[in-house]
């Protein structure tokens, strides 16, 4: 198996696409609540909460529950750990975007 040749790495966390998903809806807003997460993502009730906590527990967002007219609400937030990393992530992607572009671009195409 050929080994990465440069500092191209993604971050495992963050591409899983559920937590891509919410890290994405979250980048977008300053906080949401579960029920807005769940429905933004389509997730389940427990496979957002799987992921939320693995992403509090990185430290990537904080989760906040509280109760609101005597209902429980759960707001999430990114943190400042959270915004740095997603960002450095897309700009991973990007990056690895433009080399797989620039390495196709001499290439022939098959019909």
């Amino acid at each position: 198996m050929p080994e990465p040749t440069d500092d191209i790495v993604l971050d495992r966390l963050i591409h899983e696409p559920g937590r891509l998903a919410i890290l994405t809806v979250l980048t977008s807003v300053q906080g949401a609540d579960f029920v807005f997460l769940q429905r933004t993502t389509g997730l389940t009730k427990g496979n957002l909460s799987s992921h939320l906590s693995k992403l509090e527990e990185a430290g990537l967002v904080a989760v906040e529950k509280r109760f609101v007219r005597k209902k429980p609400n759960t707001n999430v937030t990114l943190t400042a750990t959270g915004a740095e990393r997603v960002a450095k992530h897309w700009d991973q992607l990007d990056r690895l975007r433009h080399r797989s572009g620039s390495d196709l671009a001499g290439q022939e195409t098959l019909p």
